[in-house]
């Protein structure tokens, strides 16, 4: 005859966690009907709640515009933020001036609120190496390298650390980044460190073809922050407001020199890249449910709500976005822009004797082959 303990279980069972004994709710404010908990409003005033919808707004614009210019042949590959309005938005509305944030590449808005300017977006989409210099305004370089950055921000959270700076390091990166083992080890060394750093995962549920389901046997990325012994928290992507909240409070837990992995639940509308086509690997009946629990028709349901819309001219919005937009493209037109020389500026402050040389190497290159000055324009020598 089994013995029984007195919780039920098998006498000698051995205590196996699982990942059902770690539920992680996902947090949401604004219900996709509009409907919400007014007690659990941010702290924001009627302006801030209007220029959210704003810049939700100015993301995805921007995306149709840069869009249009690639299949133009006036911009390279870029990548739509559709469905991500509200969590690239809520994100960077959330951290404060002199944050630094390390991006992937859909950030846009994002790094806009920070003070990036949309020519200097638009030069760094056109692969020209002297937008470096105008986007490194508390940014580094947008992380094309999958995964990559992510022990970038440890390392310079831990120095801000050090240095007895008050600021946060966030990091957005995708589900697929959240695979590798770059993040892993950036993850786990902020927790060692206890760093201030905010790790922001935006899972749109597919790493360019491969779905969510076969990424990871976890239900959640969330819940990995138990295994790097950080807070984790799941929120709702589509829900700006949520959003906001959540990077407000691990803003703050970062900065007591707690690391926290913020899981943003959304979804990718759009095709991966201008290179990509989805219809080569997903339904598109599986998309329409989450082109209707679009991030800003919901949002506006919350303004109209809130009696709120009436101060919202959408059309007069987006003509200014337009506008702005046509003169970033003038500006971006008219930059000087030097040549592949300036590939060897914006790694280091000042250029190591490897990289030194290289250069040599390619100056004299360009010496023997005169038919390259035309496309070259080098840099004073000595």
């Amino acid at each position: 005859m089994t013995d029984e303990r007195a919780d039920g279980g098998e006498a000698g069972a051995l205590p196996w966690l699982t990942q059902d004994d770690l539920p992680v709710e996902t947090y949401r404010i604004v219900d996709p009907d509009g409907s919400y908990d007014p007690d659990a409003l941010p702290g924001l005033d009627d302006d801030e709640f209007v220029d959210l919808y704003r810049w939700m707004r100015v993301e995805r614009r921007f995306a149709e515009r840069m869009v249009s210019l690639q299949r133009r042949g006036e911009m390279g590959t870029i990548g739509s933020g559709r469905g991500h309005e509200a969590s690239i938005v809520g994100s960077g509305y959330g951290l404060d001036d002199g944050d630094w944030l390390l991006g992937m590449g859909r950030e846009i808005s994002a790094m806009f609120i920070q003070g990036v300017s949309m020519r200097d977006m638009i030069l760094y989409w056109r692969g020209i190496e002297d937008a470096s210099k105008y986007l490194a305004r508390n940014n580094c370089m947008i992380g094309i390298s999958i995964g990559g950055h992510l022990p970038l921000v440890t390392g310079i959270a831990w120095g801000m650390d050090l240095a007895g700076d008050d600021s946060v390091v966030m990091a957005h990166f995708g589900d697929g980044a959240s695979s590798t083992g770059a993040a892993h080890e950036g993850m786990n060394f902020a927790g060692v460190l206890d760093v201030p750093a905010v790790f922001y995962c935006q899972n749109n549920q597919w790493a360019i073809s491969v779905p969510f389901e076969k990424q990871t046997n976890a239900n959640t990325i969330a819940q990995r922050a138990l295994g790097y012994g950080i807070p984790g928290i799941r929120v709702d992507g589509n829900d700006v407001l949520a959003v906001y909240r959540a990077v407000e409070e691990a803003r703050e837990r970062a900065r007591a020199g707690q690391p926290v992995l913020v899981e943003s639940l959304t979804y990718r509308v759009d095709a991966h890249t201008t290179s990509d086509d989805p219809s080569a690997y997903r339904d598109e009946a599986d998309v329409e449910p989450w082109r209707e629990l679009d991030p800003i028709d919901r949002y506006r349901r919350f303004l109209e709500a809130e009696g709120l819309w009436s101060s919202v001219d959408d059309e007069a919005i987006l003509d200014e976005i337009d506008a702005t937009f046509d003169m970033a493209v003038e500006e971006a037109d008219a930059f000087a822009e030097r040549g592949p020389d300036a590939l060897f500026d914006y790694v280091y402050e000042e250029l190591p004797p490897g990289l030194a040389r290289q250069l040599d190497d390619f100056d004299a290159l360009i010496d023997e082959n005169p038919e390259f000055h035309d496309h070259v324009e080098q840099r004073p020598k000595g």
